[in-house]
């Protein structure tokens, strides 16, 4: 087992899995048994620990806050690596303990991951979820190549097994080949979808503005519901992440993601998942870099909504509370 965030190894696995109280956690699902490409997420929990070693202390230039001290890692979950529905009832148990004691983020791991997550989540909070989803796929076959269920299937499932809100569902990058009725099924439910043509040239908060006041209105029409983050790493191209297992060209850039995730860092998210790394593909560790960034740059969003100063207008995000001048406050430890 790694750690996640600054430390080295050794120091941080001195304090062990994370005491009840901590607020933050990070677990590993080392799955990638529903892959349909190239194989290798298993091995992605490993590599985006690794990757985050980098990031020193681990104050975010944003946010200014950092989750040392307030984050605990449990290493990966001990799972079934051979058949996908004994992973996810062998999951199910593990996640509901897990979330109702800390903030969970998910390293996956493939994305089949995501629909027993959501599963747990909406029995946990008694309702269905709002999702904001980062991919180039949709994810919404009914059937997997000829089986049941895999890593294209789970939105299509979790709709049909009301565990989401379809209109406060969102999908952001999408781009691959897929028959109409798939690329539409989340809009013709009511949720909306930015391509990622319709997002190309667009990288700054002020350019991006319109993506996140129209997911703010969504979400503010449906009475604020709890959010949940689903990033599947190949929503970025190719070129910021080759280490995946099915990479689709025209893609997001780094920057693009990072600036979605700071403008929509106060959203009420109860959790995020980050899936469908492949280190065996990556080139100079660019996939689990961008990764283990995103992972770091969700935690010290979470904590710097909290104690936004309270000036900052949540109609508008964290970038024009920080040109006032208001620095976003840090939690106290």
């Amino acid at each position: 087992m790694s750690s996640f965030a600054y430390l080295s190894d050794q120091r941080f696995l001195k304090a062990g899995p994370p005491a009840t109280d901590t607020p933050y956690a990070v677990a590993g699902i080392a799955w990638d048994g529903a892959t349909t490409n190239r194989p290798g997420a298993r091995l992605a929990p490993r590599a985006i620990r690794q990757a985050s070693h980098m990031l020193c202390d681990g104050t975010h230039p944003l946010f200014d806050t950092s989750p040392l001290g307030r984050l605990g890692d449990l290493g990966d979950l001990q799972l079934p690596n051979t058949a996908l529905a004994a992973m996810r009832e062998a999951l199910a148990p593990l996640a509901a303990d897990l979330l109702r004691r800390h903030h969970m983020v998910w390293l996956g791991g493939d994305h089949s991951i995501t629909l027993p997550l959501l599963r747990a989540y909406r029995a946990w909070l008694g309702r269905p979820l709002a999702v904001i989803h980062f991919d180039a796929h949709c994810d919404t076959w009914q059937d997997h190549f000829g089986e049941p269920s895999g890593h294209g299937t789970w939105v299509w499932e979790a709709m049909q097994e009301g565990l989401v809100i379809a209109a406060g569902f969102t999908q952001i990058g999408i781009r691959s080949a897929g028959q109409r009725a798939a690329r539409d099924y989340v809009q013709q439910r009511g949720g909306q979808i930015f391509t990622a043509r319709a997002l190309r040239g667009l990288e700054s908060p002020a350019q991006l503005q319109p993506v996140t006041a129209a997911i703010r209105q969504r979400l503010a029409a449906l009475g604020h519901p709890p959010v949940y983050l689903s990033l599947d790493i190949d929503c970025l191209d190719p070129a910021f992440a080759p280490g995946t297992g099915t990479p689709e060209p025209g893609g997001l850039s780094t920057a693009q993601v990072l600036t979605l995730l700071e403008e929509l860092a106060d959203l009420p998210f109860v959790g995020m998942d980050c899936v469908e790394v492949s280190p065996p593909f990556d080139h100079a560790e660019l996939s689990s870099q961008a990764a283990a960034h995103f992972v770091w740059t969700y935690l010290c969003g979470r904590l710097g909504a909290a104690k936004l100063n309270a000036s900052f207008d949540p109609a508008q995000g964290p970038s024009e509370a920080r040109t006032k001048n208001t620095p976003i406050a840090q939690e106290p430890s």
